[in-house]
């Protein structure tokens, strides 16, 4: 008998957010690579939309419902037709209800990357927070387990939902194969990018934080152009006022928006330091991305960042917006004040990039349904 594990696949066909869609897509690529004696993988996405093409992949059933109805069915509990089986999500995109893992080996488990609904929810649409929030809910009611990428984010968790030991840590990591492509410099010059820059990512949301990260280059003595990769369309010239304000001249300030894998790994090859202001309670996936490269890492304080980036960058401890500055362009100074810190910061960074897996993540995944 064939067991067979449901991957949602929703990002695949309707991406809402680029960073879901990627994490999807390679973690149902390791999940088939890594399926069991007796095992095969699934997928299940709404109707309409784009193919859904994974190697390996036992098939992919469409529901009924296209993703934005298929969406408030499950915030309200009602049918869908997605049935039961073994269903795991990368997201809270999951049909959370009332079923019975004793007697026929059903069950649901969801991911949480971010809590930003909860912490910032003022920089979501009220629809987008009222979904979150509603699918928590659920999930604190049907869920058979709640995965998360980083043990401090298991702790906040467990202060704003009440699930118990239902909650289990799988970290994220970079895509499958993440490299800096052979054809890097002709796709920085595609990119209108330099050569040798400070890089960071996010949009002018204050959770991201940018704001303080523009500000510790302009003060920090290293005359470098900066990057940020990652800001949403129409959204460019908001980055670019922070940078002003902050001190930034113009002409150093290149912003780009979401970039496919080769193109992101192409921008940090040419990185000289990645700076990660941001203290959100949320998976720092272009953090990891910068360890999986070797690019020292920057970053301030959070429990986040302490466990993600552990020994491999610098972590800046300061509390308040201004020390964190003043912090954060010290050690922009040090990392770049010299070839040798900065060949050391890469070493560091790369040894702790080793740790992020989606095939290890995968195997933690089988593990999970295996133990429910």
């Amino acid at each position: 008998m064939v067991a067979t594990l449901r991957v949602m696949l929703d990002q695949l066909v309707v991406p809402t957010e680029p960073v879901l869609a990627e994490a999807s897509r390679d973690l149902t690529r390791a999940l088939v690579a890594g399926a069991p004696a007796g095992c095969e993988v699934e997928g299940i996405a709404p109707a309409g939309g784009g193919a859904v093409e994974i190697a390996g992949i036992a098939g992919v059933r469409r529901t009924a419902l296209p993703r934005r109805e298929l969406a408030a069915a499950l915030q309200l509990g009602v049918g869908t037709g997605i049935g039961g089986g073994m269903i795991h999500s990368p997201t809270l995109f999951a049909p959370l209800v009332r079923h019975d893992r004793v007697h026929d080996h059903d069950q649901s488990v969801v991911t949480v990357w971010d809590l930003r609904p909860w912490e910032s929810p003022g920089e979501l649409s009220r629809s987008a927070v009222g979904w979150y929030r509603a699918m928590l809910k659920r999930a604190v009611k049907f869920a058979d387990a709640v995965v998360v990428p980083t043990h401090s984010i298991a702790q906040r968790l467990s202060e704003i939902a009440a699930l118990g030991d239902r909650i289990r840590v799988i970290a994220g990591a970079s895509p499958l194969g993440f490299s800096v492509p052979t054809d890097e410099v002709g796709r920085r010059r595609a990119l209108d990018l330099p050569e040798g820059f400070v890089l960071l990512a996010g949009g002018p949301v204050p959770s991201d934080a940018l704001e303080a990260g523009f500000a510790a280059i302009a003060t920090s003595g290293v005359d470098l152009p900066v990057v940020v990769i990652d800001v949403e369309d129409g959204h460019e010239p908001a980055v670019a006022d922070l940078a002003a304000g902050a001190g930034l001249p113009e002409r150093r300030l290149h912003v780009r928006g979401a970039l496919d894998a080769a193109d992101r790994a192409a921008v940090f090859g040419a990185a000289l330091a990645f700076i990660a202001p941001s203290r959100l309670t949320g998976f720092p996936w272009r953090v990891v991305d910068a360890l999986t490269l070797g690019v020292p890492v920057i970053a301030s304080d959070s429990g986040v960042h302490r466990e993600i980036i552990a020994e491999g960058g610098e972590i800046v401890d300061e509390t308040d917006a201004a020390s964190l500055v003043d912090g954060l362009a010290d050690a922009v100074a040090r990392a770049l004040g010299s070839t040798a810190a900065a060949d050391r910061l890469a070493v560091l960074s790369g040894d702790r990039g080793r740790a992020f897996s989606w095939r290890e993540a995968a195997d933690k995944v089988w593990h999970l349904h295996a133990e429910l």
